[in-house]
């Protein structure tokens, strides 16, 4: 899961043009919240079987917001890397660190699911599963819609422009979910609770063995240059139609934008 900046507050950059994740309000990746849901959805139609969903999220101290809110969904455990090295990676960056983490849950507890958002509500790259996917060397199954799972198979739809594919696939696998796959749940006030009892880890680099020259804005293959703010929204134009010009000089206002 992603913390991110609130959309409805002010975002902004760091002097080093990366985006400002600790002086901004922040909160759990809207999109992220749907592969929280399906993650718990996996859990529940397995009623007896000893099944943990374990909320994951990279990022600044306040990210840890983000795994809070994942437990009071439902989560059992939450894992929070945090690391002032991280600042500033990119896509590649971020997936090695995330791999490594799922790599030490599931040395410590297994991990046969690794579920994912469609894609983060600030970068909106859609790569870090795929990428996550060839690090952990295991199947990806991105984009459903829909996820129908027995046993160990899983079985997903994808909806592309003007027609759907059915994928399916054996655990362990890498599944990414888009904002079409189900509802995601409000914490309830018994979650809410109970999630102030749920075990968070907190990991560095060094719990992950990974060196801080490993990643960061440093060693990123890709960094912002530059930046415009956006300028100021001015009064629009009013076309008036007294004498019965109003409609030609609409139509002259849309072709000087190249609208029509």
């Amino acid at each position: 899961m992603k913390y991110v900046p609130d959309a409805t507050a002010d975002r902004r950059f760091e002097d080093d043009f990366t985006v400002d994740r600790v002086g901004v309000d922040g909160l759990l990746s809207e999109l992220d919240e749907y592969a929280v849901e399906q993650a718990l959805q996996f859990r529940e139609k397995r009623e007896g079987e000893d099944i943990t969903v374990t909320a994951l999220t990279v990022g600044p101290e306040k990210a840890v917001d983000a795994v809070r809110k994942a437990l009071q969904m439902g989560a059992d455990a939450g894992v929070h890397v945090v690391d002032d090295a991280i600042a500033g990676s990119d896509y590649l960056g971020t997936s090695l660190v995330l791999a490594k983490a799922v790599e030490k849950i599931r040395a410590e507890s297994g991990a046969d699911l690794v579920v994912c958002g469609m894609a983060s509500t600030d970068a909106a790259g859609s790569v870090v599963p795929a990428m996550l996917a060839e690090r952990l060397g295991m199947p990806q199954v991105t984009l459903a819609s829909v996820v129908e799972s027995q046993g160990d198979q899983v079985r997903i739809k994808r909806d592309n422009e003007g027609s759907t594919e059915v994928i399916g696939a054996r655990l362990p696998i890498v599944l990414s979910v888009t904002d079409q796959s189900g509802e995601a749940r409000y914490p309830s006030f018994k979650g809410i609770m109970a999630a102030k009892k749920k075990p968070l880890a907190t990991w560095s680099l060094t719990d992950l063995g990974l060196d801080a020259e490993q990643v960061g804005l440093s060693v990123a293959y890709t960094q912002v240059e530059q930046t415009t703010a956006r300028p100021p929204r001015t009064a629009g134009e009013i076309v008036t139609d007294e004498d019965g010009s109003g409609a030609g000089a609409l139509v002259e206002f849309l072709a000087s934008k190249k609208f029509i």
